[in-house]
């Protein structure tokens, strides 16, 4: 699943860039960003696995929450100076909320 594998690949983004964060953000937003970074493929690849629409459809609503939450995060880490703002985690995030709302579209319009 495509948006699956862009998902996979925003977290290894996030682990590199989040790696260079001072240590004292250890336990706050390099933890939280790495959190909300897995819980988007971990939350797609649940909502595949229960073997309902309804279900997977829940579960994609979930992920999409979390990769807005990273979003957010990624913005307050900017703002701190902790990422460059060359830093190129736009199009990845962005990719993945695209082909997210393609799939939460396909699957409501299919269980409607």
């Amino acid at each position: 699943m495509d948006v699956w594998q862009d998902a996979v690949a925003l977290v290894h983004h996030v682990y590199e860039f989040s790696a260079a964060f001072p240590q004292d953000e250890r336990f706050g937003l390099i933890s939280q960003m790495r959190r909300s970074a897995i819980s988007v493929p971990s939350n797609i690849a649940e909502g595949a696995a229960r073997g309902s629409d309804k279900d997977f459809l829940r579960f994609l609503y979930i992920a999409r929450g979390s990769l807005a939450e990273l979003e957010t995060q990624i913005i307050i880490a900017t703002q701190l100076g902790y990422i460059n703002e060359q830093e190129n985690w736009q199009p990845a995030l962005e990719r993945v909320f695209a082909k997210l709302a393609a799939l939460i579209n396909r699957l409501r319009a299919s269980t409607e």
